[in-house]
């Protein structure tokens, strides 16, 4: 029988629709569906079915249309002009499409280029006539942005090759023919600025390293209790209103990564419009820059096609993928896989799949490890050195952590920030619970810390960390009994962990100093704060009361410290030691 790359719609359920008989299509690859040519992706072949996902609403579609290969996999345009862009799940630039389509809402079918083509780039070449290049060669140089040079490359494929032509220095587009190469068997290759690549396949590197340096985010509770590294990753779960998106924002926005990528996978259309208005205005504290030219936007809202959810992000660490082979740190904020698995759920259902746990599909575990592997630190394959660190949100319903996507994906990464409701209720933020969440980074990065903030860094964590939870056990006792009849050590210690709580985890995004944090001033406030411990541990000692050391109001002066030291002037921390030898020296006095 003849079979050929094109076939007609025989069955459709929602978003899935079935071409009855053999076809010639090719596992993942993209198909166009109907009259208006919607997009899809081949998702399962057999003798005598086959079944498409479309990315696309498939209102109106009916038996009998035409379905077209396109012969490739789902791909994305990597080229200049990624960066401050906003784009849909399967990377159609939403402006454009606003444009063409006259309106806020996305019309079906619509083709627009993902980058713009006619837009003309001024390239600086970095190879010449006569070059070996290889996959990953850097053949021209593009100021894509203020603050990100674009740098092209050849694609990966190419293992050996010769350059017989390069272009002179000027102005092109994206598709414009800047460089010849001779592959080793004899053929010629022509190069422009723009690689295709497909989503669901791992850009190749030459080596992947340890991840040994942090990702410094300006979060106290991040940085020094839970830290996350550089080509790590992580995942913050919690229920409706802890905050997920608001964490995510403050490390989009201060974490010191090169380039930032949001994917907004299945959140609520009002969330996402804050988020771009928000990115919009945003200044770079870096550069002064605006900091949308180091970041790009995935839009895809709840009331977007479920199976467009569920190609977001791996769009997204696509994009993120290819600035790390130019050497570049980049972060993926992922908010929130929980609606990219009940997009994974509902796609399983249509196609009649055999249910796991919460009737999610047997393979959500290997998706979720799929997406969280390609994060790392790597050598690329022309040399340099780039990461990919992934923080993903997670929506357990109801705030249960018990529920498959939060324990699968625990399973995947190393880093736990754990969002507590009662803390958010009590407007503690953020509302990271330091009892519940965990960083198996801590040991990896503790050298890092130790030569470029002070040996006594982890040290000093660790001390805090253990106040922490002596103040977890005796709030146990005072819920039964009371604080009055503790013993003034223990008294102390609920003390002490209070300021630790309120003055060092809370932290205020709308202040200014607050906002963000240099790893130096939450050094100095951990030792600040130890040092108030030891001095008033002393005082205990000698029986002087709790009562008298908390009328002198030092440990309200060293809470206000995030307010009242100016990021900018240090050295102010330094007097606050004397201040607490002079409250010393004071309760003595007043007591002796």
């Amino acid at each position: 029988m003849r079979t050929e790359n094109k076939g007609n719609i025989y069955g459709i359920n929602g978003p899935v629709i079935y071409l009855k008989g053999r076809t010639e299509f090719k596992m993942s690859e993209m198909v166009h569906v109907g009259e208006e040519k919607l997009v899809g992706e081949v998702i399962s072949l057999d003798k005598d079915m086959t079944t498409i996902q479309v990315y696309e609403e498939t209102s109106g579609l009916r038996p009998g249309e035409a379905v077209e290969a396109t012969g490739e996999a789902v791909s994305v345009t990597l080229a200049p002009g990624i960066l401050n862009n906003i784009f849909d799940g399967i990377e159609r630039p939403l402006e454009q499409i606003s444009e063409a389509g006259g309106g806020a809402f996305v019309t079906r079918g619509i083709s627009v280029d993902s980058l713009d083509v006619e837009k003309k780039w001024q390239a600086h070449m970095t190879v010449a006539v006569g070059d070996d290049v290889h996959g990953g060669t850097v053949i021209c140089e593009v100021q894509e942005t203020t603050a990100i040079l674009h740098k092209c490359m050849v694609p990966p494929d190419v293992k050996h090759a010769t350059v017989t032509y390069v272009a002179n220095d000027g102005e092109y587009t994206i598709n414009d023919v800047i460089v010849k190469i001779e592959l080793s068997d004899g053929t010629t290759r022509e190069l422009t600025m723009t690689q295709r690549w497909p989503i669901r396949v791992p850009r190749p590197v030459h080596e992947r390293h340890a991840t040994s340096v942090p990702l410094i985010t300006g979060q106290r509770v991040i940085d020094t209790m839970f830290p996350i590294a550089k080509g790590g990753a992580a995942t913050i779960p919690g229920g409706f209103g802890t905050g997920k998106t608001m964490t995510q924002h403050q490390i989009a926005k201060w974490a010191d990564a090169d380039i930032i990528i949001y994917i907004g996978c299945g959140e609520r259309g009002n969330e996402m419009t804050q988020v771009l208005e928000e990115f919009g205005e945003l200044v770079d504290p870096k550069s002064g820059n605006p900091l949308m030219d180091r970041t790009t936007l995935i839009a895809n809202t709840s009331n977007m096609p479920v199976a467009a959810r569920e190609a977001s992000i791996y769009t997204g660490i696509t994009l993120a993928e290819y600035y790390r082979d130019m050497g570049y740190d980049v972060a993926i904020m992922a908010d929130s896989t929980s609606r990219w698995a009940e997009a994974l759920r509902e796609l399983s259902g249509r196609l009649e799949e055999m249910p796991a746990e919460e009737g999610f599909p047997a393979y959500l575990a290997s998706r979720l490890s799929a997406f969280y592997e390609r994060a790392g630190h790597v050598e690329s394959l022309n040399g340099s050195t780039g990461s990919v660190s992934i923080i993903g949100a997670v929506s357990p319903q109801g705030g249960d952590f018990s529920e498959p996507v939060t324990q699968n994906t625990k399973r995947f990464v190393r880093c736990f920030w754990a969002l507590d409701k009662s803390l958010a209720y009590a407007r503690h933020f953020p509302a990271i619970q330091w009892l519940s969440s965990y960083s198996e980074y801590i040991p990896d990065l503790a050298s890092w810390y130790t030569d470029h903030v002070s040996p006594k860094f982890v040290d000093y964590r660790n001390r805090i960390m253990t106040l922490l939870n002596q103040e977890n056990s005796l709030m146990e006792i005072v819920k039964l009994i009371g604080s009055d009849v503790l013993p003034d050590d223990q008294k102390l210690t609920l003390e002490i962990a209070r300021v630790i709580r309120l003055g060092f985890l809370q932290q205020n995004a709308f202040h200014p100093e607050d906002t963000m944090v240099p790893l130096e001033k939450q050094f100095k406030m951990m030792d600040v704060i130890l040092y108030l411990y030891k001095k008033c541990r002393d005082l205990v000692a000698m029986g002087h009361p709790m009562s008298v050391l908390k009328s002198e109001g030092m440990f309200e002066k060293v809470i206000n410290i995030k307010y009242d030291v100016p990021n900018s002037n240090l050295q102010i921390l330094d007097t606050y030691k004397k201040d607490i030898d002079d409250f010393y020296n004071r309760v003595i006095a007043k007591n002796s």
